[in-house]
């Protein structure tokens, strides 16, 4: 009964948000901000009832309204609301779009800090089903931030997107994101997470199976590293070079290393060596004169029959 209750409230609602964009000949411009009220109000009432659809169509129209009356910020607002809705009906491409319109309209009202944060919340709405529609949320979200000159900021966004990529398994890609995360955190000073980045590349080149380019990474990046992570990282590299399982599996099972970053952990485990601990049992003494009367059979025909 409440649900029933709450769908005529937001009909009722609707058929107010229509009388206010009506014009008549002493109404010549329809009442776009009361429109958007009631048209906010009805959402609600849909929301509560679980009429989602109409919830959404709601939303969308309150934003309409919101943005032929310029008010750009509460018309973003909507959108954002939308995005969630659309993503509770599972239409994650309609989602990402209407997160999308948001941002544009955050930045055009001069909050860009608003409009990455709002491509953030996309990205996570999506992320664990659709991590590539996160991933190219999370890069936007890099570049509005960088318009600003807010290196900080993107590299939070940069190193996430990271993430995504060694997860999608796109290496060659990751590297490269891991770069620009580095470069972010150079502009600012922040050297400590640098060193950690060091590690992450080297990481990723070994995965790559392309230990030159790890080696390199450890050279240019080992100044700011701490004395731990250079010690662990020479011990990686030359297990690696050198095929020693037991100095990889060392190197890689140390303390900061495991407790990197989930996707960082994980790349870990994946190179690590599984080393062989069985020993072959001796031959026994009626096993070694079996093999020596196999022998000498092999020997007596060695020359061919007589």
């Amino acid at each position: 009964m409440t649900s029933e209750k709450k769908v005529c409230e937001g009909n009722e609602c609707i058929a107010q948000a229509e009388k206010y964009l009506k014009t008549s000949f002493l109404k010549w411009k329809p009442d776009y901000d009361s429109a958007a009220l009631e048209y906010s109000k009805a959402a609600t009432c849909f929301k509560t009832a679980k009429v989602l659809g109409q919830c959404k169509d709601c939303l969308l129209k309150a934003a309409d309204c919101y943005t032929k009356n310029n008010s750009l910020f509460s018309a973003a607002k909507n959108y954002e609301q939308a995005a969630l809705i659309y993503k509770e009906m599972g239409d994650y491409n309609s989602a990402v779009q209407t997160i999308e319109r948001a941002c544009q309209l955050f930045r055009e009202h001069g909050t860009p800090d608003t409009a990455a944060l709002a491509l953030e919340k996309g990205a996570k709405m999506v992320e664990s089903k659709y991590p590539e529609m996160a991933l190219e949320l999370y890069k936007k979200a890099m570049d509005v931030v960088m318009i600003e000159d807010r290196p900080s900021q993107a590299s939070e966004h940069a190193g996430k997107a990271s993430r995504i990529l060694i997860k999608l398994q796109r290496y060659d890609d990751a590297v490269n994101m891991v770069k620009k995360e580095t470069e972010f955190h150079l502009t600012t000073g922040n050297t400590r997470a640098v060193g950690r980045l060091v590690v992450a590349e080297v990481l990723i080149h070994l995965m790559r199976e392309d230990y030159v380019a790890a080696d390199k990474a450890f050279r240019e990046g080992a100044n700011y590293c701490e004395r731990d992570e250079c010690n662990t990282l020479i011990d990686l590299l030359e297990g690696y070079d050198q095929g020693d399982a037991e100095q990889l599996n060392r190197a890689l099972n140390s303390p900061f290393i495991k407790h990197m970053d989930v996707e960082y952990a994980r790349l870990a485990r994946s190179l690590q060596v599984v080393e062989s601990t069985e020993k072959k049992e001796a031959p026994s003494t009626s096993q070694k004169a079996s093999a020596a009367a196999d022998n000498d059979e092999e020997d007596e025909f060695a020359e061919g029959l007589l």
